[in-house]
């Protein structure tokens, strides 16, 4: 099976970084969302995104209205999921949203339909049996898509084999590295890792060893990195942050997941929101003088 056109459900950061990279990468692409200001965002930051590509060489500027033109977005669900090859879905880190979703959506894609998830920290086997196919479902799971290229193929114990060579293909073809899980793992690979790091943060601002910015600069200069565990989270967006430490058991993310709420009852989301631990869109850590 050769895929063709991608369906992406879910029009906020990570969602429009994969629809360009598919639309670069020369497919057609349908980008849903259930509010149009979502799209509107998508739409923008794909146009803005598109800059520093051209500016790299990875695209040409004569192409870039070729790329946008074979990206569709749309409120229809039926229109969105017309002819896909494949969905992959970027919605809210929320379990019955998401069995909400593929309820919907393997009800009225075609039978050809692959179905993917990019969960961050949930499992393909929680929400594979709603969609109806479970023997077409497993995680696919891309990270920033254009600078963090890896992209993890997860299985359930309900996919198809046949399904995890295709989409080790699809990585490929999408400028990504893609790595097999053996297992379901939450988190994958690399968020299990990243996770240890954060929770190490979290864990010394909790006990008030040191404040944000120290615990950040600690990390940026060992480690020659732009920025530190709480700009990272930052980056990824408080919100995402909540949901995967507010499930976690153990006091100090518990602790964690309260001082996060503060931030978020003050629309404080982070980088996409422009405030969360840092203002943006110059953040302190970004300064030269932040790590002298």
């Amino acid at each position: 099976m050769e895929i063709k056109k991608i369906c992406i459900l879910g029009a906020g950061n990570l969602g429009s970084r994969v629809a360009l990279q598919a639309a670069v990468s020369g497919l057609d692409v349908s980008v849903y969302d259930i509010e149009q200001k979502a799209l509107d965002f998508s739409q923008a930051m794909m146009v803005k995104l598109l800059r520093p590509l051209s500016r790299s060489g990875q695209v040409s500027s004569e192409q870039e209205p070729e790329i946008l033109a074979r990206i569709q977005f749309t409120l229809d669900p039926n229109e969105a999921a017309r002819d896909a090859d494949l969905i992959n879905e970027s919605v809210t880190e929320d379990l019955e949203i998401k069995k909400k979703v593929w309820r919907q959506f393997g009800g009225i894609a075609p039978a050809k339909t692959i179905f993917t998830t990019n969960t961050s920290y949930m499992l393909a086997s929680m929400f594979a049996e709603d969609s109806g196919r479970p023997d077409k479902f497993c995680a696919f799971h891309f990270h920033d898509v254009f600078y963090s290229r890896v992209v993890d193929i997860m299985p359930h114990p309900g996919t198809d084999p046949a399904i995890i060579s295709l989409l080790e293909e699809l990585g490929r073809k999408l400028n990504q590295v893609p790595v097999i899980l053996k297992k379901e793992n939450p988190g994958y690979l690399f968020n299990t890792l990243l996770l240890a790091l954060l929770g190490a943060a979290a864990k010394l601002l909790n006990k008030e060893v040191a404040s944000i910015q120290d615990i950040d600069r600690a990390w940026m200069v060992n480690f020659h990195m732009p920025m530190g565990p709480f700009g990272i989270m930052d980056s990824v967006g408080l919100d995402t942050a909540w949901h995967i430490i507010s499930a976690l058991p153990d006091r100090h993310s518990q602790a964690f997941a309260v001082l996060l709420k503060g931030y978020l009852d003050e629309g404080k989301f982070g980088e996409k929101s422009g405030e969360g631990f840092y203002s943006y869109p110059y953040p302190e850590f970004k300064n030269p003088d932040f790590i002298c």
